[in-house]
């Protein structure tokens, strides 16, 4: 169970960057409503790049994935599917609340559910909180949740003083909707740390076929986000055939009102009306082309970003040692850490107090401390378990 816990927090804090960023290309994309671009990113997500990456750099990934046990399959599949519901929820969070908030409550509630779940269930709480090095793992998360609840209560200060008006980049604010959506959102979403869980005897055969142990875990990101896939096609389908909007995928325009972006249309009057089989413009108006090839690009630049996230997490996870549980915590914390900083960059917090902004700025530094006190009891844990 060795490893090396620094090199550990570094893998994760890239997969909490990749995470963090992945929405940034999406809010790019114009002129497509948001379960065709939510389903065309995760195409790349939970499909493409993850069969790509770990026939790359695993061994026999299709035989090792065929001797593993059926159960094993089923459970990975099944917590892939229930986290599925959480990670389809996930990007209206970000749509009602904006990428600092949203993340802030959704990410919370996963990290509670997703860290502490395996331990308890394996019955290793005990044994972890008697030791030292693994006390001062548990202050981390301690530490990381304090962190999440000062984030989150500056962005719900920051939203009061705006007026409850959406701030820059978050065009459909609404508290009381992204609230809702961001508790289910957070509890499902700590699903996919069970999935991981359950892959234990994947990662066992991986290794056994001779994979470095760095790349251990992407077999097993195979099957879980192959759970995730079957939820989310199954909701975006449902969508798309009720909105009548998988025309957009070839270039035909939705109604403004369907479009994930409506400041993208600077001009609605020159939409075409598909249904009604018009193909101009109305006179004097200038036709509006939606960029196909850009929004593919974009889909795909964000989907792969997104996987980006558990590729790196699986690494770092492998280096974590006996307390392998703890890489949730550190991987929610990195994730809430960037995409606050994304906040600030895309101008979510323009307008806000010096007050609110100093309160974010501590959650911040409480989630890098908590990164460094986590880190540092999985260093403590491998010294020990190395002499």
């Amino acid at each position: 169970m060795g490893g090396n816990p620094a090199l550990g927090v570094v893998f994760h804090w890239l997969g909490g960057f990749a995470s963090a960023s992945f929405y940034v290309p999406y809010k790019r994309i114009r002129l497509w409503s948001w379960e065709v671009f939510w389903l065309a990113g995760g195409i790349f997500s939970w499909a493409v790049a993850p069969w790509l990456f770990a026939s790359l750099r695993t061994n026999d990934l299709f035989q090792v994935l065929v001797q593993t046990p059926g159960k094993t399959l089923w459970w990975c599949w099944f917590w892939g599917a229930m986290w599925g519901f959480g990670g389809l929820t996930f990007g209206l969070t970000m749509r009602y609340l904006g990428l600092s908030l949203g993340m802030a409550v959704a990410l919370g509630l996963t990290t509670v559910i997703g860290t502490m779940g395996p331990p308890i269930f394996h019955g290793t709480l005990d044994a972890i909180a008697s030791r030292t090095s693994g006390q001062l793992t548990l202050l981390g998360i301690l530490a990381t949740l304090a962190g999440i609840v000062v984030v989150a209560r500056a962005g719900h200060n920051k939203d009061a003083e705006l007026g409850g008006e959406a701030s820059e980049g978050v065009a459909e604010f609404d508290l009381r909707k992204g609230l809702l959506i961001a508790v289910f959102s957070g509890v499902m979403s700590g699903c996919f740390a069970w999935g991981l869980d359950a892959g234990q005897p994947i990662r066992d055969l991986t290794l056994a076929a001779g994979t470095d142990p760095l790349n251990q875990g992407l077999p097993v990101l195979c099957v879980v986000l192959a759970g995730g896939l079957t939820t989310n096609a199954i909701w975006c389908s449902i969508l798309i055939r009720q909105n009548r909007s998988f025309g957009q995928y070839f270039g035909a325009v939705a109604d403004p009102g369907a479009i994930a972006d409506p400041g993208a249309i600077a001009n609605p009057d020159a939409i075409a009306n598909p249904d009604a089989g018009t193909p101009h413009a109305p006179e004097g108006k200038k036709m509006v082309k939606v960029p196909l090839l850009l929004n593919y690009l974009l889909a795909a630049l964000g989907g792969t970003l997104w996987y980006f996230q558990f590729f790196f997490y699986t690494m770092g996870e492998s280096q974590m040692g006996r307390y392998g549980f703890s890489s949730w915590t550190l991987h929610m914390a990195s994730i809430i850490l960037f995409s606050t900083l994304w906040g600030f960059a895309l101008k979510e917090w323009k307008g806000a107090s010096l007050r609110t902004r100093t309160m974010v700025w501590l959650g911040i530094g409480l989630l890098v401390g908590a990164t460094a006190i986590i880190g540092l009891g999985n260093m403590l844990e491998a010294n020990v378990t190395a002499h």
